[in-house]
């Protein structure tokens, strides 16, 4: 005789939700209801297999449909270049007053108003910057971030030794002065009527070579080497 005691496929049928499947595996003998469930559950399991094979393959086969249409320009309008500074500002601009309401700001000073981590600053520089930082009885001026941020920033004549456009010189009235974050930076869009007409003239239109005093400028928080700073430009 059998055992009475229903099988592991048994419980978890009539325990799961998986719906049909409890009518397959159920207690007692085979019955034509049963049969037909059976059917059911394979063919509905044979059909979700089926087509869940073909969509794998279906993506796996990485169709798609490129459509270009392709415009042929005369001439192209020269792009708008804009230059900017790695170091937001110019150290050598820095008065005590700046350092006094602005010296977290630029991580030069911590929330004391001391100079974090001296050791790691360049000795020529971290002399300047604990003349500048000396508050004994210093009394603070009014402060104007509008003023501080024209006054401190950096001036294009100070970094374009060259400039060139389309054979033609150019200097720092040629170029705008726009604001990016806190920083200024210069844009340079040629002129209205300049359109470069050949390939290869739209990167060699506009020549510039910058120059600049990196040890003078260099802001010892800024988290930026001698180096990046020569690259600035």
């Amino acid at each position: 005789m059998g055992s009475l005691q229903p099988s592991s496929i048994q419980i978890f049928a009539n325990t799961t939700t998986l719906h049909g499947i409890r009518h397959v595996f159920v207690y007692g003998p085979v019955t034509i209801r049963r049969l037909l469930w059976t059917l059911a559950f394979v063919g509905s399991l044979g059909l979700l297999l089926v087509e869940s094979s073909d969509r794998v393959a279906f993506y796996f086969s990485y169709q798609h449909v490129t459509k270009v249409d392709e415009v042929v320009a005369n001439s192209l309008v020269f792009p708008a270049v804009t230059i900017c500074n790695l170091n937001e500002f110019r150290f050598s601009r820095l008065t005590t007053n700046d350092l006094y309401h602005a010296g977290e700001l630029l991580a030069l000073l911590d929330v004391n108003l001391q100079i974090p981590n001296p050791h790691l600053a360049d000795p020529a520089v971290l002399a300047i910057l604990q003349e500048k930082a000396n508050f004994r009885q210093y009394k603070p001026k009014v402060f104007s971030m509008q003023e501080f941020l024209a006054r401190v920033g950096h001036d294009l004549k100070d970094m374009m030794l060259y400039c060139k456009f389309r054979g033609q010189e150019c200097n720092h009235k040629d170029f705008k002065t726009v604001s990016i974050s806190r920083h200024s930076a210069f844009l340079f869009s040629g002129h209205v009527d300049h359109r470069v007409a050949r390939p290869g003239q739209l990167w060699r239109s506009l020549a510039k070579l910058c120059g600049y005093d990196v040890m003078r400028q260099w802001l010892p928080g800024s988290g930026m080497a001698e180096e990046e700073q020569e690259e600035a430009c």
